[in-house]
């Protein structure tokens, strides 16, 4: 059976969808912007900072859902401008480390609220 996992420690999704939803044990979230849970405003600073804030929002979801990022099977991550790329890797591996999930990156011409980045995972539960 579907379930809907939602938490206030990430922010509220912006359109007609859930943060993540389960289906056994996986767990399937949306894309994760740089908004500032308590605010829904987009946190100001480069490539860096929200990326820091993205994956600070997947974890909050995944926490939510029994999960981790240590339990994410695969990312998918956006970028504005693949010209961050470098920069994006330095915060994505401070956050998984060693374990890195199998991701794919694409650069898209425009992301919600004209952030930089947005990453979406696949995870599972324990």
């Amino acid at each position: 059976m579907k379930e809907i996992i939602f938490t206030d420690a990430a922010p509220a999704a912006i359109g007609p969808y859930s943060q993540a939803t389960a289906f056994g044990n996986l767990i399937f979230t949306s894309g994760q912007i740089p908004l500032v849970p308590a605010t829904g405003e987009v946190i100001a600073g480069d490539v860096s900072v929200q990326a820091r804030q993205a994956l600070e929002n997947l974890k909050a979801v995944l926490l939510q859902g029994n999960s981790s990022l240590d339990n994410v099977l695969k990312t998918t991550c956006f970028l504005a401008d693949m010209a961050d790329f470098a920069a994006f890797n330095v915060i994505y591996t401070e956050y998984f480390g060693a374990g890195v999930p199998a991701r794919s990156c694409v650069a898209v011409k425009t992301l919600p609220k004209n952030v930089l980045v947005e990453v979406e995972a696949i995870a599972y539960r324990v």
